[in-house]
């Protein structure tokens, strides 16, 4: 996995599991190489990642998906970059 910019550890990001986890892009399909370019990317255990309702990818994870966004985005503007530079990069603003 490529290094994250908003975590540090081996750890689930959301729960803090350190059981089954997985590698999730926060950006993914044609944002996925931007993910891994920029450091977009996060540990999530299988339950937080596509094993429960909640979870990111599935059914009812639109709140984790939008708050690993959220926390994406303001690591990279924390890091020196711009709103606008994030804009380029997305296609949009999560804040």
């Amino acid at each position: 996995m490529a290094r994250s910019i908003f975590q540090d550890g081996k750890k689930c990001f959301i729960c803090e599991s350190q059981q089954n986890l997985e590698n999730h892009h926060v950006f993914f399909g044609e944002k996925r190489d931007t993910s891994d370019r920029n450091g977009f990317v996060c540990y999530l255990c299988n339950h937080c990642h596509t094993g429960s309702n909640e979870a990111v990818h599935c059914k009812d994870g639109h709140a984790a998906d939008i708050y690993l966004k959220q926390t994406a985005q303001r690591a990279y503007e924390d890091s020196g970059h711009t709103r606008q530079q994030f804009i380029d990069l997305i296609g949009k603003s999560y804040l």
